[in-house]
């Protein structure tokens, strides 16, 4: 058995700063739009722009709350949470998820009794040059959320930044079937729109949940893996021979690395702890997340001479050929040394 060794790299306030200036700058544009859509749908009484208008009010509560998880899931990890806070996160995207799922619901409720009750419009070019700027607007707003939240590993600016470019082409439908009823005259395509306005948000909060679900209980990120891949083909040197058996347990912007490391068995465990170390403090600094490395050691048991490249190895038995790269499959791969060896 080898001896766990591990560095960590720490998110900094310069990298924190970023996401709850994104979150402030989230909840302020939130009210904003939800004032402009209300105005629109007091102007018109279109049930397809209150269908717009109630996704606004999930998008400021969502916002509230994704400026409220980012201050505590950044937390340095403490005894209690010696993984971090930041699976917090994940808590707040799967909230957001199901306030999205309930407003489908309630917009599949509200257009479904207008088309019983028969719709009343008026006003309708007013209320579309409005739906048409907050569409604008929040075209933007999504993608500084999620440039910000994939570049500090914010899942729960990820899941804002979807949901508001959700919202985007929900206010695209909403003005393109508004249209329609403006050229045709044909009423009853406002709860038309409005039932699918509900449908899609039902469908948007579903995936967003599904996808909060899989950050709790660690599902595998295949773009983590191969982010691995990449850094550890890259900064490896003689002696690091081979990596297998990762895992990583992602809590928010902080990743836990475990993985087992094949080194030259005549190595003392002073050697492998300091060569290791070195390995390490290479990968984290290139990585882009905060977090830490833990190696478990597997001696060589000469299985691996042909991708060996150290030189001078005394216990050598066949020639080196050529270092094969740490690919996603083989840092996955369960398969211990005396194994491959049989």
């Amino acid at each position: 058995m080898g001896e766990p060794n591990g560095n960590e790299h720490l998110a900094t306030g310069n990298e924190i700063r970023p996401r709850r200036r994104a979150a402030i700058l989230s909840l302020v544009v939130s009210v904003l739009l939800f004032g402009i859509k209300f105005a629109a749908y007091k102007r018109t009484g279109s049930h397809a722009i209150l269908s717009d208008a109630l996704e606004s009010i999930v998008n400021i509560l969502t916002a509230f709350l994704a400026l409220t998880v980012i201050g505590w899931a950044n937390q340095p990890a403490d005894e209690d949470h010696p993984y971090g806070h930041g699976k917090a996160e994940y808590f707040s995207a799967a909230f957001e998820g199901g306030l999205i799922s309930f407003a489908g619901l309630m917009i599949l409720v509200q257009a479904g009794e207008a088309l019983f009750d028969g719709p009343e419009i008026r006003r309708l070019d007013q209320g579309l040059w409005l739906i048409a700027a907050a569409g604008v607007i929040n075209y933007f707003l999504g993608r500084y959320l999620l440039r910000v939240g994939h570049k500090g590993g914010s899942a729960a600016l990820i899941a804002s930044g979807h949901h508001v470019l959700s919202d985007v082409w929900t206010s695209c439908g909403v003005i393109l079937g508004l249209l329609l009823v403006y050229w045709t005259g044909w009423l009853l395509l406002d709860p038309l729109i409005a039932l699918a306005v509900g449908v899609q948000l039902s469908w948007t909060g579903i995936h967003l949940v599904r996808k909060a679900a899989g950050g709790l209980l660690d599902q595998e990120d295949p773009g983590v893996i191969e982010r691995l891949s990449e850094l550890f083909t890259k900064h490896a040197f003689p002696g690091i021979i081979r990596i297998h058996y990762t895992r990583v347990i992602r809590s928010g912007d902080r990743h836990h690395v475990d993985a087992h490391v094949v080194l030259p068995e005549f190595w003392s465990v002073q050697e492998a702890h300091g060569q290791t170390n070195r390995f390490e403090e290479r990968v984290l600094d290139e990585y882009g997340r905060s977090g830490e490395i833990m190696f478990h050691f597997d001696p060589c048991r000469q299985a691996y001479c042909k991708i060996c490249d150290l030189p001078e190895c005394p216990i050598r038995r066949v020639p080196f050929e050529k270092r094969v790269p740490f690919s996603p499959d083989e840092l996955r791969s369960t398969v211990e040394a005396d194994e491959i060896q049989k």
